[in-house]
């Protein structure tokens, strides 16, 4: 069944109607849980997601270790799906719901089309690529050049502006794989911010102050 207009015009304002109306005839809106895996290495895009509401991860990943590459958020997309996606390659990366979210899917086939039809796609994903770009650019010279205290602060200010929380229920584990170190690593430098004032490690989680 399409898509009411109505459902994505608010996420889109940039699109015209017409864009709007190829959207609603070919897309999806899918809920998705927390933890949803919606792309993996190796797989082949046949669908590109826009996050409407929500957060995903992207990450790659190598034996047992992760490195975080970054996250989308709504109105976002991923530039490394669409690259895949366009070019009938497989994909690179994982990605995988941070929080439960409400995806907007496109075909591969259309937006190939659409691409060449409407501007506003290109300017999308123009900006997603300058912004990814970025992003993986201070990842790299983070990983080069920086401390890790100063990685793993960023990395829960970062964390917690996305998902709007001060309190991060997060375990040391989950942020040692994240930022491809060691879990006592990650303890050791926790308990130096702690020291620092820059987090206080609850019950409920870990604060930033």
């Amino acid at each position: 069944m399409p898509l009411d207009i109505s459902e994505i015009k608010p996420y889109l304002p940039t699109f015209n109607n017409e864009l709007l109306q190829e959207i609603a005839g070919n897309g999806i809106i899918q809920d998705m849980p927390l933890g949803m895996e919606i792309l993996k290495e190796g797989q082949y895009v046949k669908m590109i997601p826009i996050v409407l509401e929500g957060l995903v991860k992207v990450f790659t990943r190598t034996e047992e270790k992760e490195l975080l590459l970054y996250y989308i958020g709504s109105t976002q997309s991923c530039i490394m799906s669409f690259s895949a996606g366009l070019t009938n390659s497989p994909s690179r990366i994982y990605a995988i719901t941070e929080e439960p979210s409400m995806l907007l899917l496109l075909p591969t086939d259309k937006l190939n089309k659409w691409v060449k039809q409407f501007p506003a796609i290109n300017d999308l994903f123009y900006h997603q690529y300058n912004l990814r770009y970025t992003e993986m650019l201070d990842t790299i010279n983070s990983l080069l050049f920086g401390r890790m205290d100063y990685r793993l602060y960023n990395y829960l200010l970062e964390k917690s502006k996305l998902k709007g929380e001060k309190i991060l229920d997060i375990r040391h584990k989950q942020i040692a794989t994240e930022l491809g170190t060691a879990r006592e690593v990650v303890t050791r430098v926790l308990k130096k911010l702690e020291q620092e004032g820059k987090i206080k490690q609850t019950a409920a989680g870990i604060e930033i102050s």
